[in-house]
């Protein structure tokens, strides 16, 4: 495939993970700024910045920073010496590990996305403050998964190679073991 193809492949899949978290960030916000403009009783404060500092630990540093990112960057690189039809076409899904990505990764990331599918809804019928609470807590996350994910992507594609397993799976169905070090050799 053309350079340029491969290219456009990578922007694509960078910028649909960027847009899933983008809309995000952007329909929670103003759910979380509602409830702080709402007031709030002290207690209601305490529980607030717990959670935030739970969601800033568990999903924006461990979940995305030390998981999801390095994983992304590691994918986009393989999706930019490798590129395919398919991958072109569902590269977001491709750097999200939804496809072409061995069992654990495909169990994983299916199981997170249904999982964060049914906490939405869940969420969707708390009440102010609390769904702003809880929305403050997902905001904080997302911004940082959102920040790791640029630097990981950044580090990865000017250098040209990610300490993370891309968790391909390989074309006759068995899993990858390696870690992607260099995806052009």
């Amino acid at each position: 495939m053309s350079p340029l193809l491969r290219n456009l492949a990578v922007v694509w899949g960078l910028l649909g993970v960027l847009a899933l978290l983008g809309r995000a960030l952007v329909s929670l916000s103003p759910l979380a700024y509602e409830a702080i403009v709402g007031g709030m009783a002290w207690w209601q404060w305490a529980i607030a910045g717990a959670w935030v500092g739970f969601m800033a630990y568990t999903e924006g540093y461990r979940g995305f920073q030390q998981r999801f990112s390095p994983m992304v960057a590691a994918r986009l690189l393989v999706l930019r010496e490798h590129t395919t039809v398919l991958r072109l076409v569902l590269a977001p899904m491709f750097a999200m590990g939804l496809i072409q990505a061995t069992r654990r990764r495909l169990l994983v990331s299916w199981g997170v996305l249904i999982a964060v599918v049914c906490l939405i809804l869940v969420v969707r019928l708390l009440e102010q403050p609390w769904r702003g609470i809880v929305d403050m807590g997902v905001v904080v996350g997302l911004a940082w998964g959102t920040v790791s994910l640029l630097v990981h992507t950044a580090l990865a594609l000017s250098r040209g190679t990610s300490s993370a397993d891309a968790e391909l799976a390989t074309t006759d169905g068995d899993e990858a073991e390696a870690a992607v070090a260099e995806p052009g050799g």
